[in-house]
């Protein structure tokens, strides 16, 4: 660190800041995975007080007068100015909402989870409407006081998951995708060619499953000795700092769906565990955005994890753990079946071509919700009308419809884009990784450093430091291109199907 006066006085309060956040995440953890059901009233309590003092930290007079003596100081070092940057950032949104509002959000959505949860497991979203109506009004109040003059509300929550993109370049993105996805998976599924895939569905114990998980977990490169491994009912990846990374799975009859989302969220964990000491524990020290955050668990859970060539050298684990039910499945057929499409009702289940399109309509509906001001009791309606459109399925019930999401519970408008843009991050960073290394070698080999070397060097290290679009121009040499994601899922998926 450099010689600063200014930033040595600001740093006591930066610390604070960083063990109120990092308390929060330990309390969400807490809540998704060990805290009984009778806790969350108690804990969103809580949770809303520390998010007050958050609140009054960041936005309070002498963090204010602060921030100004460190605009002005000269011998703050690139690291202290991107951190000055950020809390100012920071404290530009937070300062437009009053405390008492701030503060009865966070209480809001620290309960709300369990609310939905409790609706979707009963099939009942009219007991989560209300809530969920209670959420969208205060994320829209918070918005209209954060927008800049002309600035559409929905355009402010996108800001908040990923910078640089907006309405107008997402439409771009998702109409390219329209055009050019769904006419190839209309041309894919009548095409007549079937996959067999129901070995992957059967008695597969969660016992050997949760061994399975650990295994893969490591084999990525996950450390336990500085994350952890649990269970929850959507699964995730947090972190209190990059020595301490926490990751959940959720276990069934389907073997693949577990397998895989211990390897996306692994992803996850490894951006997370990159990011250096002297970021971690910072404003800037977790990944730039969730759409190049998401990027990374795509990029591990499909251009990896279902890869041929990454499973040469593992697939024998998975028939010594599941000898009755992979015994005799060959690794090719396996291979196929992980890879097969079939559109479906639930996005975490969804394959690789079709996920896209269950983000797309997510976030059509969630324009209509805050610009067309779409009313809540509609949305089973709406939501079911759109995946018959774009998927030709349509849901049975709630639970498998418009409840199978947690992130309005949690206020969480404006984060699904980033899941299809990091798909197409993803394809970009993947198709630059192709030039400089052999990929498919050395997954054959089972030699995963080299490309966990690269996100590293290339992405994780910066942490905030760069946004997701400097991580692109950086790394390939242009902007964001989404034809790297259309043209490697077209030839994907073309060589799969022989069309």
């Amino acid at each position: 660190m450099g010689k600063s006066a200014a930033f040595e006085d600001l740093t006591p309060y930066l610390e604070k800041i960083s063990a109120l956040n990092t308390t929060q995440v330990l309390f969400g953890w807490d809540q998704e995975t060990l805290a009984p059901k009778e806790a969350a009233g108690y804990t969103a309590g809580t949770i809303g007080i520390l998010s007050g003092l958050y609140f009054e930290l960041v936005t309070g007079a002498k963090v204010k007068k602060l921030l100004q003596r460190c605009e002005k100081e000269e011998a703050l070092t690139e690291l202290q100015k991107g951190i000055v940057k950020e809390l100012k950032e920071t404290a530009e949104k937070l300062e437009c909402i009053p405390a008492g509002e701030y503060k009865e959000f966070a209480e809001l959505t620290a309960g709300s989870a369990r609310v939905w949860a409790k609706a979707r497991q009963e099939n009942d979203f009219a007991s989560f409407a209300p809530v969920l109506k209670k959420i969208l009004a205060a994320q829209k109040r918070i918005a209209s006081r954060q927008a800049k003059k002309g600035q559409k509300l929905y355009d402010v929550m996108l800001d908040s998951y990923e910078k640089g993109f907006d309405m107008e370049s997402l439409d771009t993105f998702f109409d390219s995708l329209r055009r050019e996805l769904i006419p190839f998976l209309k041309k894919l599924t009548e095409s007549g060619v079937q996959i067999e895939d129901g070995f992957l569905t059967g008695d597969f114990r969660e016992e050997k499953q949760k061994e399975l998980a650990r295994f893969f977990a490591e084999y990525l490169g996950f450390d336990f000795n500085k994350g952890v491994l649990a269970v929850s009912a959507h699964p995730f990846t947090t972190n209190l700092h990059n020595h301490d990374v926490r990751i959940t799975t959720a276990y069934s009859d389907h073997v693949d769906d577990s397998l895989f989302s211990v390897i996306h969220e692994t992803g996850h964990a490894l951006y997370e565990l990159g990011i250096p000491d002297e970021l971690t524990q910072t404003l800037l020290g977790t990944g730039t955005s969730m759409g190049m955050h998401e990027s990374q668990s795509r990029f591990f859970e499909n251009m990896i994890g279902r890869n041929p060539a990454f499973w040469k050298p593992v697939y024998g684990k998975m028939q010594e753990t599941f000898p009755e039910q992979l015994g005799g499945v060959s690794r090719e057929q396996f291979v196929r079946a992980v890879n097969r499409v079939r559109p479906g009702l639930i996005r975490t289940r969804a394959d690789e071509l079709t996920y896209s399109l269950h983000i797309m309509l997510r976030y059509e509906i969630e324009k209509m919700l805050v610009e067309e001001n779409l009313e809540v009791e509609k949305l089973p309606q709406v939501w079911a009308d759109k995946y018959e459109e774009y998927l030709g399925v349509r849901p049975r019930n709630d639970s498998e419809g418009v409840l199978q999401d947690i992130h309005w519970s949690q206020g969480s408008f404006g984060y699904f884009p980033s899941y299809a843009l990091g798909s197409a991050f993803a394809a970009q960073l993947y198709a630059c990784m192709r030039k400089q290394m052999d990929v498919e070698t050395l997954l054959e080999h089972g030699d995963l450093a080299p490309i966990r070397e690269f996100l590293r060097k290339n992405v994780h290290q910066f942490g905030k430091l760069k946004t997701s679009r400097q991580i692109l121009r950086d790394v390939t040499g242009e902007d964001f291109n989404p034809d790297y994601y259309v043209e490697y899922l077209k030839e994907k998926y073309g060589s799969l199907y022989g069309i």
